[in-house]
C-alpha cells in the first residue's frame, strides 16, 4: 500500500490548472482505507499474479472510487468526508464536478498502463467501464428511493450491489484477470466480492446510526437527514407496529424538521425493534456466502484463508 501512496503523491505534480487538479490531490491523499487496492492486490496475490503489476488498477480503481465520492458528496450535501471538508465545501460544486470527471478520465488513462497482453487489458477496460456505469445506475437507484414510499428489501440490495459491491468485486476480478484465473474461478471471485460488498454497504449503514462518530469521520445520521431508506430503514418498516410505522413514514415523509429532533426520534425506534442486533445477523448471513464462494476456487488452502480472513475482518471493523 505504500506503493499507492506515493504513487498518488506525485500523480498530479505540475499538472495546471491548478484548481482542477488540487481537489484531486487533496482528497487523494487524504488515505481513507484504501480497500480497494488492497482487493487488487489480493486478487492478484491469490492467483499467483505479479503484484508490481498490480498497481496500475489497483490506482485506477482507487482513483474511480474517489470520483465516486466527490460527486456523492455534491449530491448528498455531505460536509465532512474522512474527517476533513469534503471537495465541493473546501472548494465549490463547479471545481468538484469538473474535478471528479477529470478523476474518472484519469482512472482510465492509468489503466491503460498495465502491463498486460492486449486481450487481457480489454478485459480491464471492460471491467472499469462496467463498474463505472453499474455504480452511477446504483446512485441513480439511490436517489430514486429518496422519494419513492414502496421500496423494498430486495429492491434495496439490489440497489447496493450497483452502488458499492461492483467495485469491490471489481477489483478482485482485476487482480484475478491479470493473474489468468480461469473463467470459474473468475466468477467465484466476483460473486466473493459481490458479497464482500454487501456486507461492506450494511456495516456503512448501521456506522450512520451506531458509529462512534469522532472514529466515523463525519456526522451521524446523514442517511436519516436525507430520507435516505437504508436498510435499517426498510427492516424497521418490516418489523413495526402501526404506530412505529407510522412515526418513521411520517420522518422520513419530510426534510424540514429538526435533524437532532428526527435522528433521535429514528434511532429510538430502531433500538425498540433490535434492528441493530438484526442487521448484524444478516452481515454475518453475506459472510457466510462469500465464504461458500470461497471454498468454490480452485486455489490452494492458504489463499482461501486469506479471502476467508479479509471478509472477517471487514465484517468486524469499526469505522
Amino acid at each position: 500500500m505504500q506503493h499507492i501512496e506515493q504513487y498518488f503523491k506525485s500523480l498530479t505534480e505540475s499538472r495546471t490548472p491548478h484548481n482542477l487538479y488540487e481537489p484531486i490531490e487533496y482528497i487523494l491523499n487524504q488515505g481513507g482505507k484504501r480497500i480497494r487496492p488492497q482487493l487488487v492486490q489480493l486478487g492478484t496475490t491469490v492467483f499467483g499474479g505479479d503484484l508490481s503489476a498490480a498497481i496500475n488498477p489497483a490506482a485506477a480503481f482507487e482513483m474511480l472510487h474517489n470520483f465516486t465520492l466527490i460527486h456523492d458528496d455534491i449530491m448528498d450535501n455531505s460536509s465532512m468526508r474522512r474527517g476533513q471538508e469534503t471537495v465541493f465545501k473546501k472548494w465549490n460544486t463547479n471545481i468538484a464536478i469538473l474535478s471528479g470527471d477529470a478523476l474518472a478520465n484519469m482512472a482510465m488513462l492509468e489503466l491503460l498502463k498495465t502491463p498486460v497482453s492486449h486481450d487481457v487489458l480489454i478485459e480491464l477496460i471492460e471491467l472499469l467501464g462496467q463498474t463505472s456505469l453499474e455504480i452511477c445506475e446504483g446512485q441513480q437507484l439511490d436517489l430514486d428511493f429518496e422519494t419513492n414510499t414502496h421500496v423494498t428489501i430486495n429492491q434495496y440490495i439490489g440497489m447496493i450491489r450497483k452502488k458499492t459491491a461492483v467495485l469491490l468485486a471489481g477489483c478482485l476480478k482485476a487482480g484475478a484477470l491479470i493473474s489468468d484465473a480461469s473463467p470459474a474461478n473468475l466468477e467465484n471471485i466476483y460473486q466473493y466480492g459481490i458479497n464482500l460488498g454487501i456486507t461492506f454497504q450494511l456495516k456503512d449503514d448501521l456506522f450512520d446510526v451506531y458509529a462512534n462518530e469522532q472514529m466515523f469521520g463525519k456526522q451521524l445520521g446523514g442517511d436519516i437527514r436525507s430520507n435516505k431508506k437504508t436498510y435499517l430503514y426498510l427492516l424497521a418498516l418490516e418489523k413495526a407496529n402501526d404506530n412505529q410505522k407510522e412515526e418513521l413514514i411520517r420522518w422520513f415523509s419530510s426534510s424540514d424538521q429538526d435533524d437532532t429532533l428526527k435522528f433521535n426520534a429514528v434511532k429510538t425506534i430502531f433500538d425498540q425493534l433490535n434492528i441493530l442486533q438484526h442487521t448484524e445477523a444478516v452481515i454475518e448471513q453475506y459472510i457466510s456466502k462469500a465464504t461458500e464462494c470461497v471454498n468454490n476456487l480452485t486455489v490452494e488452502a492458504d489463499k482461501k484463508e486469506l479471502l476467508i480472513h479479509f471478509a472477517n475482518e471487514l465484517a468486524k471493523r469499526n469505522k
